[in-house]
């Protein structure tokens, strides 16, 4: 073909020129190539789309994979403006508000009360608009309906045995009342419903989890109808068919999870807590550890400990302080390896006191606590289990241990061993100081009281020596406690 003297120029094509808000859900707009002919040019037009923004799973910690809705503090169709309050989530450690970063309306809730969700994943739809409250809706319906054909498949009944076993009713589980000690845990919004409706949250009884007061809760209380149904169906399993004869044998091998349940029993999921727990401990296996006890005299402390305890100290605060006391000498035992490549000398000296609270286990962490006095220390200790019980502690006092310490003499335990936390170098377990008859070099018999100490630590940067040595420095502090109250 003849070129034409109308191409006689470069036909390179000029960039696409794309405005849109930046958006998961906003596609780029369309753009054209313009060549140089002859006629009259024609005026780009560009258009600007507005946004349907996805509200995503927030990671409220470093360990957090995925994350429950507590409460939905907005409802679709309400209004929002940067910084509100839109969702209560529980992480592994706590409930946490969450805030919106735009304003706009809350179309359309992805995943509800109760449910769960990875990190990272859509939980709700914000649009700027009214008019594309229709849109987001339809796209929640059609992620909500692509799943749901996945989830309709029921799998295939297990043939029936000869002589079928009667089925066995499962007992309703009741709802279980709190049981910390007279702490009411209730979820952030059900705090603010009850000053809304003037409702003695004290008085209201919980029907979450381990006794925990949902807002549907309150709003019973309040004879308010509720908004949303807190309650979810349990599908019971279905009796197993009657093993062969010939497979008994076989049946051995079978993993737990696939055994039939025992007549009776009720199954409980994991909470998010447990969850987190039960991840961590699995974590710590892969660590080579090893234990090393050693005997206490608490005499002197236990004297110490009833001067103090009037003016707020705790024995928690005591066994604290003499700990970060005898890190500061040994540095090592403070230390922590996480790749297995090399190992951190931490420069703070961060107790993590592991605490049971409903539902769990969690370990506040007293900061610097080498160089808190003692009575700021107790004060902090309160504060932070205050917190830890209504599920409020933010990740920087939960997740910044260098040590732990954990305390069973309470209860009248005299030893035990812990299991080290992931990331951490050493754990200490304490048992009870209890009356000990022993004799000393000269045959002499005398009653003091003894405390068994059991610290358990990574074998990769702490070695035996290494932990002879923190536990006597220890034990010289807990024998002379003089300089705790420094």
């Amino acid at each position: 073909m003849a070129s034409s003297p109308f191409l006689s120029h470069s036909t390179s094509s000029t960039p696409a020129t794309t405005i849109s808000f930046s958006s998961s859900l906003s596609t780029p707009l369309p753009w054209r190539k313009f060549v140089a002919f002859p006629c009259k040019p024609r005026r780009r037009s560009f258009s600007v789309q507005s946004k349907i923004r996805e509200i995503f799973m927030p990671a409220l910690s470093s360990t957090m994979t995925e994350g429950k809705i507590v409460s939905w503090v907005k409802s679709e169709g309400d209004v929002l403006s940067k910084g509100e309050s839109v969702v209560v989530v529980e992480s592994d450690k706590a409930d946490m508000d969450v805030e919106t970063f735009y304003d706009g309306i809350l179309a359309a809730i992805v995943v509800g009360e109760g449910e769960s969700a990875p990190v990272g994943a859509p939980i709700g739809l914000l649009a700027e608009t009214e008019e594309e409250v229709a849109e987001a809706k339809a796209k929640a319906a059609k992620s909500g309906s692509s799943a749901a054909p996945a989830a309709s498949v029921a799998p295939t009944p297990p043939p029936s045995a000869s002589n079928p076993a009667p089925a066995i009713a499962q007992p309703a589980p009741a709802k279980v009342a709190s049981a910390g000690p007279g702490k009411t845990v209730a979820t952030p919004y059900a705090k603010k419903l009850a000053k809304q409706y003037k409702v003695d949250i004290g008085s209201v009884v919980g029907s979450g989890p381990y006794g925990r007061i949902t807002p549907a809760d309150v709003e019973a209380a309040a004879g308010v109808t509720p908004s949303k149904s807190n309650v979810a169906k349990i599908a019971e399993p279905a009796p197993a068919a009657a093993t062969p004869p010939k497979a008994a044998a076989a049946a051995a091998t079978v993993p737990a999870a696939s055994l039939p349940p025992i007549p009776g029993s009720t199954v409980v999921p994991f909470t998010t807590m447990q969850s987190a727990v039960a991840k961590n401990m699995l974590d710590s296996l892969t660590v080579p550890t090893f234990r090393v006890g050693y005997p206490v005299m608490t005499d002197a402390l236990d004297a110490l400990y009833e001067k103090v305890k009037p003016k707020g100290v705790t024995m928690t605060a005591l066994l604290a302080k003499a700990a970060a006391m005898a890190l500061v000498q040994h540095p090592v035992v403070n230390a922590s390896c996480k790749d297995g490549k090399n190992f951190t000398y931490n420069s703070n000296i961060n107790i993590a006191v592991a605490v049971a609270i409903n539902g769990g286990l969690i370990t506040p962490v007293l900061q610097d606590a080498d160089k808190l006095d003692l009575y700021l220390l107790s004060q902090k200790w309160k504060e932070l289990v205050e917190k830890a019980r209504a599920k409020q502690l933010q990740p920087h006092e939960y997740n910044s241990g260098t040590f732990t310490l954990s305390n069973l003499g309470m209860f009248g335990v005299d030893r035990f061993d812990a299991i080290l936390p992931p990331g951490q170098g050493a754990i200490m377990a304490v048992g009870a100081s209890k009356p000990t008859a022993l004799a000393d070099k000269d045959g002499f018999f005398s009653v003091k009281n003894k405390m068994l100490v059991n610290v358990t630590a990574d074998h990769r940067i702490i070695y035996g020596a290494d932990l002879a040595a923190f536990l006597q420095t220890f034990s010289k502090i807990v024998e002379n406690p003089e300089s705790l109250t420094l």
